[in-house]
């Protein structure tokens, strides 16, 4: 049986971690998934690799056999795909940053800076993507990397890089009834008309909804919006609200429209994204300068 790079990757996230609900938050899958394939990879050697029980895991004889084995092959295989897609990338010197809402933050102008004192002969150019993708180009390669919000579509076939965690405040009309409260609690928005993506954009429509901080409750939806222009007078016009991060609060202002923070919400999280199997060290390259040019915590 040939196991595939992807099986291994499982393999030792698991392996490194011992216990299969952190191994599937870092790679990014559910917990179900990531045990679906480490059974399918025992079954193909033949083999238990784990000891399971309701506490603990650990390697078998088998398992540690196989990790130090493990590591060479997948980094052999990552130095492969930087070797072929750095040859691939000589001549382009350029790379394309998707991005859906305005970034704001000094990041691109920071980032920019950063990744010129690495790479002076290659550029950045950006690309801005409707929301109907929530991957912001990567899903159909029309970016390299993008700047996006989690959770997106399709994120297990994603590597990401956390560039900013901010709480979530709501935008409404000016004359709405919570319009002059300092700080909202979400549960006076429930029966509120909500502005929703796109459907495309999957789980992160639902984390703009607040599905999961709703306990059951149907969303009223008083608008599909695609777009922040389209979005801010749709709210102005009092089709609906619509949540944002904190930073956005201050980039999206419009006459007719306020902002509040809003309490009971989870934050949202900003973040460098591409796809996992891009193997490029120009990417490694865009995330450093990333991680200099963040902003502080």
């Amino acid at each position: 049986m040939d196991a595939h790079i992807r099986d291994l990757r499982y393999f030792l996230a698991t392996a490194e971690e011992l216990h299969f609900t952190r191994a599937a938050e870092r790679l990014f899958v559910s917990q179900p998934a990531l045990s679906k394939q480490i059974r399918q990879l025992e079954e193909g050697l033949r083999v238990r690799l784990f000891h399971r029980d309701r506490r603990t895991v650990t390697l078998t004889a088998a398992g540690t056999a196989l990790l130090p084995r493990a590591r060479e092959l997948v980094g052999l295989w990552d130095e492969a795909q930087r070797t072929v897609s750095d040859a691939a990338a000589a001549e382009a010197a350029e790379l394309t940053l998707g991005v859906s809402t305005s970034v704001g933050r000094g990041l691109l102008p920071a980032i920019r800076a950063r990744f010129a004192e690495r790479r002076p002969n290659w550029r950045i150019r950006v690309r801005q993507i409707t929301w109907d993708d929530g991957t912001a180009g990567l899903a159909d390669g029309t970016a390299d990397l993008a700047l996006l919000w989690l959770p997106c579509p399709g994120q297990e076939a994603l590597a990401v890089e956390v560039v900013a965690t901010e709480p979530r405040w709501v935008a409404l009309p000016a004359g709405h009834r919570l319009a002059d409260a300092a700080e909202i609690p979400f549960a006076e928005l429930l029966d509120e008309p909500f502005l929703a993506l796109p459907e495309s954009a999957g789980a992160l429509r639902d984390h703009w909804l607040a599905v999961p901080e709703r306990d059951g409750r149907p969303v009223r939806v008083g608008a599909v919006v695609a777009g922040a222009d389209e979005t801010f007078e749709a709210v102005a016009e009092g089709l609906g609200v619509v949540l944002l991060a904190a930073g956005n609060a201050t980039l999206y202002r419009r006459p007719g429209v306020v902002t509040r923070p809003v309490s009971g919400l989870s934050p949202s999280r900003l973040a460098l994204a591409w796809r996992a199997d891009d193997h490029r060290t120009v990417l490694r390259d865009v995330l450093e300068a990333v991680r200099q040019a963040r902003p502080a915590a």
